[in-house]
């Protein structure tokens, strides 16, 4: 993690992926975690503010910059309400009092507003949306037909890395994958078609699953209502794309 005095007021604290890694967080995880945001946001405060300047301030805000290395954080102290601020600046600052603001506000960088912006998220999110239009249209009308027989497991991740390790060997021919978010923890639903694979298939499949996952008695329906959906149909594929083949 570096840290750069800006001026009086401004500090801007670059923070990469393997520093994330060591707070046991993950950009994904800022996307809807609110305790985790706030917590996230004074430790980080707390470590760079070492003279105690900014966190004895009430008007602080933070300005966050997702990137494919980690983030930038801006923080700063005694903003003027009335002073002229760019777009870049209005669209990444959020009061600290408000972490509920950030899940929004770093979508909307993770997804981008030009080319430069860009990153593996908002590749996922477009992959997403031409995976739905296309060839998940056919996996979808396979899990809406009554009439095909399937069956889902549910696996339990410790970190989405394990999620990229298990999407590295793991090439399922017949079958979708969900992959959510539910309370604190990732899940896997893996959905087998029964009439286009074997019961010896599956098992083998779920061994190979079992090696970066746990085994988890959340059904798939609590996780479609009550869980948070990160990749729909193709999780493993859009996890194997992005994740490893863009390296």
């Amino acid at each position: 993690m570096e840290m750069e005095r800006i001026n009086e007021n401004t500090i801007r604290v670059v923070i990469g992926n393997d520093d994330l890694s060591e707070r046991g967080i993950t950009v994904l995880d800022l996307l809807g975690n609110h305790k985790q945001i706030e917590s996230f946001f004074y430790s980080i405060l707390e470590e760079v503010d070492v003279d105690h300047q900014f966190q004895d301030n009430d008007a602080v805000t933070f300005q966050v910059l997702p990137n494919r290395n980690g983030l930038e954080l801006f923080i700063s102290k005694n903003v003027d309400p009335d002073a002229p601020v760019d777009d870049e600046q209005a669209d990444t600052s959020v009061d600290a009092d408000h972490p509920d603001q950030v899940s929004d506000q770093i979508k909307e960088h993770l997804l981008g507003k030009d080319g430069r912006r860009k990153n593996v998220f908002s590749a996922m999110a477009e992959a997403s949306r031409r995976n739905a239009a296309s060839e998940s249209n056919d996996v979808a009308d396979y899990l809406n037909d009554d009439g095909q027989p399937t069956v889902s497991q549910v696996v339990r991740l410790h970190a989405f890395e394990d999620m990229i390790s298990l999407a590295r060997v793991l090439h399922l021919d017949s079958a979708a994958s969900n992959l959510y978010q539910y309370n604190g923890d990732y899940y896997l639903e893996l959905i087998f078609f029964t009439n286009e694979t074997s019961r010896e298939a599956i098992k083998d499949d779920m061994s190979v699953a079992y090696e970066y996952a746990d085994r988890s008695k959340v059904a798939p329906d609590v996780l479609a209502e009550h869980g948070k959906l990160v990749m729909e149909h193709s999780a493993l594929e859009l996890t194997r794309y992005y994740f490893l083949d863009a390296k």
